[in-house]
């Protein structure tokens, strides 16, 4: 056992044990030799199979209980004293109640098992970006996960100290049912408990739990974000600028983050980087500029979809010491999804358990399914070809543009820059997308996704709009905001932009924005590329599809302030003034009573 020296944590780690009832109790040192000891545990128990040593080295397959496989947002909730704290878009439970029905579930769940007690620091460990959590666990592959997604260990409790403040993070997959599920989040105790569940966003605590919902409650409270975003470096003639964006989950954000230059810019010299591919906490530098830092040292990224043409970079990273869960396990021990890289293995066994080879129907002549479409690679983020010489840096990046996006086929045009940092803040809070495989619900449907956080926010809606137009004013030199949509399609149905590496063309424009450069036209709705503005060299687009592209449709923008009006009546009262101010300028500009 590692020596701690920190009483209140040694005496919440016994108070667990005694609840949990677990046959012994292991403390985390984050050791390589532990690596492959407790590998070797979970592969003997039956929770990892190893891959082909010489094809994926010291890669494993998981596959989760087929109830178990996406975040549960209608169990996910967050306990404070005051439901208004919590807000109209999360689930609320009074503290009291959640405790006292989640220990039911954690009486005796580890009996039989070994507890883990892992801390862990999400960000650089003694970052000023930093925090710390333990969590305690009975999951050897959410201990494997971690060591992979977070930095664990000695080093860790050195930090913390005799006493350090620390999150709580209590999970057990105890009998994973549903009906004992609950994911539940204390912001005013700083403490998180997760029962029920082994998937990997209700499970490994420090990723959407603290990362986002615990640490937007603090980040609130102490003046800073915590944001949904992943951090982007575009290093050209030896200077590198940086862009956060923030998307829903399977709307491009990894594959953004290890972009690649297209053939027709890659004369101008760009070099990539990748910072964080998943979640940014963003700080006012002592230069006044938004610095960002990314929390999480690994990838936890979605496999379907992601093959060399969408994500080369994803491909060669994901090639040794990875975690395959949910994918397809091919009998000659590699693993392949839908829309991945090369063809399917000869017979294999699917996310279900069931025997799968090509064209295998299911029991109602549909085609097999071979792997789940929420299946996961956890994947460590320093084996990333164009991951940043930065990307550890205690300090941060200096963030020239905060970007969002969404799905939208018809609406929004493909890149739009907002008026100022109060519309941009407006823009982040009108975000729609189509629901994604990553959270459980009708796939396709269109739902008001704001800062791409609706799921994340710890606190009430309202109060977080208004604390990013308070950051606005706390930062003297504010990145300008933008917003994407690379899904817009024709009238036949079809992507009018070819996405992926051309994205590149996009941020080109979006920094040159930023540097006071770069050719716009004024709408009612912000600033759109002027005609020629984008460089699309080597870009061979059907005719008229760039205007398509940028077309702003004033009737659609109208029909479009119903849903908003809507989605800001539940705000109530904690609606802020200036994004109300914001709602009827634009209403204004769209009647054409405005100038643009």
């Amino acid at each position: 056992m590692i020596d701690c020296k920190h009483e209140k944590l040694k005496a919440w780690v016994d108070e667990t044990a005694k609840i949990c009832e677990p046959d012994q109790v292991y403390w985390m040192d984050g050791s390589e030799e532990e690596r492959i000891r407790l590998e070797k545990r979970a592969v003997a128990r039956g929770f990892l199979i190893p891959l082909d040593e010489e094809k994926y080295p010291g890669c494993f397959y998981s596959r989760s209980n087929p109830n178990d496989v996406a975040r549960t947002e209608h169990l996910t909730f967050i306990c404070t004293n005051n439901k208004e704290d919590a807000g109209p878009t999360n689930n609320w439970m009074s503290p009291k109640d959640g405790y006292a029905k989640a220990q039911e579930f954690f009486h005796q769940s580890m009996h039989g098992r070994t507890m883990y007690v892992i801390p862990f620091s999400m960000g650089p460990v003694g970052s000023p970006f930093s925090k710390i959590g333990v969590e305690i666990t009975d999951s050897i592959y959410v201990a494997l996960n971690m060591r992979i997604m977070t930095r664990v260990g000695k080093s860790v409790l050195e930090k913390l100290g005799t006493g350090g403040e620390f999150t709580k993070c209590l999970h057990s997959r105890a009998d994973v049912a549903v009906e004992h599920r609950l994911i539940l989040h204390f912001p005013e105790d700083n403490t998180i408990w997760s029962v029920g569940s082994a998937y990997g966003g209700n499970a490994l605590l420090g990723k959407k739990c603290l990362a986002l919902r615990i640490a937007s409650w603090q980040a609130r409270k102490e003046g800073w974000l915590a944001e949904h975003m992943l951090i982007l470096g575009i290093e050209k003639d030896g200077k590198t600028e940086y862009v956060t964006a923030a998307f829903p989950s399977a709307c491009g954000k990894t594959n953004l983050a290890m972009l690649i230059p297209p053939e027709g810019l890659k004369h101008k010299g760009y070099k990539i980087w990748t910072v964080g591919d998943d979640i940014a906490w963003l700080r006012v530098g002592p230069d006044g500029r938004l610095w960002a830092c990314n929390p999480e040292a690994g990838f936890f990224g979605v496999a379907p979809g992601t093959n060399s043409k969408t994500n080369p970079n994803a491909i060669k990273t994901i090639h040794k010491n990875t975690i395959f869960t949910n994918v397809l396990l091919g009998d000659d021990l590699t693993v392949w999804w839908e829309d991945g890289e090369g063809a399917p293995p000869v017979s294999g066994t699917n996310w279900q358990g069931k025997p799968w080879k090509p064209g295998k129907k299911d029991e109602n002549g549909n085609p097999m399914q071979a792997a789940h479409p929420n299946s996961r690679f956890t994947a460590p983020a320093g084996q990333c070809p164009t991951i940043s010489p930065k990307w550890e840096d205690p300090q941060g990046v200096p963030i020239s543009a905060i970007i969002f996006g969404g799905r939208r086929q018809r609406l929004a045009p493909l890149v739009l820059e907002s008026l100022g940092w109060d519309h941009g803040v407006y823009v982040g809070s009108t975000v729609a997308s189509e629901r994604t495989a990553a959270a459980v619900g009708k796939v396709g449907e269109v739902r008001r996704d704001p800062m791409a956080m609706l799921p994340f926010i710890g606190y009430n809606v309202g109060d977080y709009f208004a604390h990013w137009i308070e950051m606005g004013k706390a930062i003297p030199k504010p990145p300008k905001i933008f917003h994407v949509n690379w899904f817009r399609k024709d009238e036949k149905g079809k992507f009018l932009w070819p996405g992926y590496g051309d994205n590149l063309r996009v941020v080109e424009w979006i920094l040159s924005r930023c540097r006071g450069e770069g050719k716009a036209d004024k709408t009612p709705i912000g600033f759109v590329p002027a005609k020629d503005a984008l460089d699309l060299n080597g870009l061979n687009l059907a005719p008229g599809a760039m205007e398509k592209l940028l077309e702003v449709k004033t009737e659609e923008w109208t029909e479009e302030l119903e849903g908003v009006k809507e989605f800001y009546a539940k705000l109530g009262d904690k609606l802020p003034e200036a994004l109300s101010d914001q709602f009827k300028a634009l209403k204004e500009r769209l009647k054409g009573k405005v100038a643009a």
